[in-house]
């Protein structure tokens, strides 16, 4: 019996999720992961934080049916830098610019800005997603790019990938893994003396003389979203040069996904706005996103960024709380070592090989790396 012709599908290039429908965006995914929404993707572009001048040109790679459905799509941008993807190949970018080369622009496919795994081929169905990955390698090589990359992929997405014979990075995050605490004092249980006792000292001290504000939905007023510019624009500069988000990023955010959105400002003896703490909340876990203190106050940003996570998780029954990149110091504070990873597609044959034994060697240090984290970790020893 003959096998039957693959369905009918059309590949294109968008030039924004904006202009895409909202409903068969998110139609291809299960809604648990903000950062591939419509919504969120579409502000980024409306706010002007990606688009001209940014570095970050939306080029969306999208599939077709017969009849013209959506069947499957991919966030994507050319990029002609290699800034706001916190998954780092500037060595890479130096090592082909010394050969000649040029390696910008290249395809990223990603939530800008957003170090959170997630889904970045949507689509129901394998063979759909297969052709997103052929629809990048097809946009690399016709527009002579050096590369494409995928970052922050959720785990089961790799397989795909590496079918596809992407070279694969594993890099490593913090987070915190809810076992069904009852509450904050439930997890303390769990950890050393030492370490419960050091927590608990942090809590105290970083709440001293400070009213903490809680909010979500429609109580987030243009006043919050003022204070919480101004804080994240303080880390901004001090992290990467510039703020990624522009001031209107934030009032859209407030528009479109206020009740995804949990706000935490803390307030001095005057009532002024010191700091503040932005979460989003996904189906089973509550992102960590942005932070910002106008002075310098202790533990307060392990208070809003981590504690107060991790007593929202609990109380909204949510399986685990992602703090962002980097940031080793979560060990100490109940967020273990987690995998995350990314996949690169290198047109030229030399320098994907000359990439490829860099990942193996970097792949052998970093497993190095994520058993030693392991042994670090607060919490009680088992017999």
């Amino acid at each position: 019996m003959a096998e039957a012709d693959p369905p009918a599908r059309t590949i294109s290039l968008g030039t924004g999720v904006a202009a895409i429908d909202a409903a068969a965006w998110d139609a291809l995914h299960d809604g648990g992961n903000p950062f591939v929404g419509h919504a969120f993707l579409t502000l980024l572009e409306q706010s002007g934080s990606v688009g001209p001048g940014t570095g970050w040109q939306a080029a969306p790679l999208l599939v077709e049916d017969a009849g013209g459905t959506l069947v499957a799509a991919a966030p994507a941008y050319l990029k002609s830098h290699s800034q706001g993807e916190y998954v780092f190949d500037h060595a890479w970018a130096d090592a082909w610019a010394r050969a000649g080369g040029d390696y910008y622009p290249k395809l990223q496919i990603a939530a800008p800005f957003t170090p959170v795994p997630g889904p970045r081929l949507l689509a129901k169905d394998s063979g759909d997603a297969l052709l997103l990955l052929r629809a990048a390698e097809a946009v690399v090589r016709q527009n002579q790019l050096s590369s494409a990359h995928a970052t922050f992929v959720a785990p089961d997405q790799m397989p795909l990938f590496e079918e596809a014979g992407w070279l694969v990075r594993r890099d490593i995050q913090f987070h915190f893994a809810n076992a069904g605490y009852r509450s904050f004092d439930d997890f303390l249980g769990t950890l050393n003396s030492a370490k419960r006792k050091q927590l608990r000292k942090e809590r105290r001290r970083a709440v001293e003389g400070l009213r903490i504000e809680e909010l979500t939905g429609a109580a987030i007023d243009p006043e919050h979203w003022d204070a919480m510019w101004l804080f994240y624009q303080d880390t901004g500069a001090r992290k990467w040069g510039h703020p990624y988000l522009t001031r209107e990023a934030f009032d859209l955010m407030g528009r479109a996904m206020a009740e995804q959105i949990i706000l935490l400002i803390a307030y001095d003896s005057e009532e002024r706005p010191v700091a503040g703490a932005l979460h989003f909340v996904g189906a089973d876990t509550l992102y960590g996103r942005y932070w910002g203190c106008l002075t310098e106050i202790p533990y307060l940003h392990f208070e809003l960024c981590y504690y107060r996570a991790i007593d929202i998780a609990i109380e909204r029954g949510l399986r685990r709380v992602e703090a962002g990149a980097q940031g080793g110091h979560k060990l100490a504070r109940g967020y273990g070592p987690v995998a995350t990873w990314s996949a690169h597609f290198i047109a030229d044959p030399g320098f994907r090989r000359a990439v490829a034994d860099y990942l193996e060697q970097e792949r052998r240090a970093e497993e190095s790396e994520m058993e030693w984290l392991e042994g670090q970790t607060p919490f009680k020893r088992k017999d």
